[in-house]
């Protein structure tokens, strides 16, 4: 084996799923995160089909990720009185198996830090190739030298930035913005959620960690506001001046923004690039292929990627210059009909005009009646199970 000294940007998902994989190969994983902890905040975060469990099974998490499910049911839409004008089924949003991104990202750290270095409050700030590895600079701890370089570091991938360019060549804006925080369960909401949607906008609330406390969502059209990712008050201030009086619960949630423990604040894209690596360095997740969180891919496809890249890297016996193609050849394909879940979601869910929102408000209410009343969730569930995977025996590690 060659190679085996690996280093990994992100500590969400994507990076602690490859890190557990090239762990079982006999490769030496170290995970950097600029976050000074695990980000324990997020969405809620579904799996579906059996590639998405097929490689939670073959992780040995799958249990613990059944024992923290949400154990969501229907989402129904409502009116500004809060009267319900719709519902829709719980395979839609849920999967088989939901879990918040906060839990599922403890449960792979849990999982991987008795054999993995985990590096917090840190962030690369250069990688300078040669023919025998990588020398790495980080903002805060001393140079180092890995042999190989994964980013695993999201949409705004700074690994993706240094290696391959400026992010505006590889990301597509869908013209949408959202924020999302933890907030109480005012409304008594148990395993379920309500949505109100306006013309542009849309806020939903639902129930979570058992009805103990709930996620307060807000989704709004825009073109790419460009605001600093860092800078909480100013996000804040942005969706109090767009959301302000839009009606059902807005004002209520607003109010309780200001006090959240995890307030969270970005644009909803995509990525597209013509490959994934670059000599020693190799993107994964969100930071090569995001399809959207609107999509409901995301997180699959993360752990996918990390099951084929490192199985790729164990099979070639860490020669990068042979993994990394191999696994693109596996990848590519599917993370392009993921990512089409996430084309047109974006105007389904904040629609541009009032007669467009009414449109879909009374399509939605109807919806359960329809012939092909299920045919969205199908949809999802065959663009999540459009790869075969291989199984990756255990490596000679000679």
């Amino acid at each position: 084996m060659t190679n085996l000294k690996v280093l990994i940007s992100g500590a969400s998902v994507a990076g602690p799923a490859l890190a557990h994989w090239l762990h079982r190969y006999g490769f030496q994983a170290t995970v950097v995160e600029r976050a000074p902890a695990l980000r324990e905040g997020g969405y809620a975060v579904d799996f579906r089909g059996e590639a998405h469990l097929t490689v939670l099974r073959r992780m040995g998490v799958l249990a613990d990720i059944e024992r923290a499910r949400t154990g969501m049911g229907s989402m129904t839409y409502v009116d500004s009185a809060g009267k319900r004008q719709a519902e829709l089924p719980a395979d839609l949003f849920a999967g088989d198996v939901e879990i918040l991104r906060g839990d599922l990202a403890r449960i792979l750290y849990d999982a991987t830090r008795p054999h993995t270095e985990y590096v917090f409050g840190d962030s690369i700030t250069s990688l300078t190739e040669d023919a025998h590895g990588v020398q790495v600079t980080f903002e805060r701890g001393a140079p180092r030298r890995f042999d190989l370089v994964i980013g695993a570091d999201g949409l705004h991938s700074h690994t993706r930035r240094l290696a391959f360019g400026a992010e505006e060549q590889f990301v597509k804006h869908l013209g949408v913005h959202c924020a999302i925080f933890t907030t109480a369960n005012h409304l008594g909401l148990d395993h379920t959620g309500h949505a109100y949607r306006t013309a542009g906008r849309l806020v939903a609330m639902y129930s979570a960690r058992h009805n103990e406390e709930a996620k307060a969502v807000f989704y709004f059209a825009s073109p790419q506001l460009g605001l600093d990712r860092r800078d909480v008050a100013e996000q804040q201030t942005v969706l109090a001046e767009t959301f302000t009086g839009n009606g059902w619960q807005s004002d209520r949630l607003l109010h309780d923004m200001r006090y959240a423990p995890d307030f969270y604040f970005d644009s909803v894209g995509q990525v597209h690039m013509d490959s994934w690596s670059r000599g020693r360095v190799a993107l994964l997740g969100d930071a090569a292929h995001c399809p959207s969180s609107l999509s409901g891919m995301g997180s699959g496809l993360a752990l996918v990627g990390a099951y084929v890249l490192a199985g790729e890297l164990a099979a070639a016996h860490g020669d990068h210059r042979v993994a990394f193609g191999r696994y693109e050849e596996e990848m590519r394909a599917y993370a392009l009909g993921c990512q089409k879940m996430g084309d047109g979601v974006a105007r389904l869910m904040v629609p541009g005009s009032r007669a467009l929102a009414t449109v879909l408000n009374r399509y939605y209410k109807i919806m359960p009646y329809l012939p092909g009343k299920n045919m969205a969730a199908k949809i999802a569930r065959k663009a999540a199970e459009n790869i075969s995977l291989r199984d990756y025996r255990e490596p000679d590690r000679r």
